[in-house]
């Protein structure tokens, strides 16, 4: 017999909200998942997240809204419906053109680093 069937209901306890954004998580290894964590995004129209870099790549799909990603030097602008591959380890910096609501997914064994910042860091959404 196979392992059994997960079902994960978003709670208050698996939102984080930080100065630019509001993740909703929903699968990673702490709710059930073993290999992939997926999580929702709301950001407010203006707010611009960090410059970072993330050890796995990431899979951003709008549902609403319009964000500008830049990575590696080059911008572009994701409107709803659309998806965007963010790829593993290269710098990259998220901006709320408009305000956008976008599920992401992920390996769950992502860490983040910040340039002029020592060491990584997990994560809170995705562990």
């Amino acid at each position: 017999m196979g392992p059994a069937l997960h079902v994960i209901a978003a709670s208050p306890e698996n939102v984080t909200t930080t100065p630019n954004a509001t993740m909703t998580a929903f699968a990673a290894p702490s709710r059930g998942s073993s290999e992939l964590s997926t999580w929702h995004v709301d950001m407010p129209a203006g707010a611009t997240g960090p410059e970072h870099s993330v050890s796995r790549e990431q899979v951003w799909t709008l549902t609403a809204g319009s964000l500008e990603a830049t990575c590696d030097g080059r911008t572009e602008k994701v409107t709803a419906g659309q998806t965007l591959v963010l790829p593993a380890d290269v710098p990259r910096r998220i901006h709320a053109a408009e305000t956008f609501q976008a599920y992401v997914a992920m390996r769950a064994d992502g860490v983040v680093s910040v340039p002029g910042e020592e060491g990584t860091r997990a994560l809170p959404w995705a562990r």
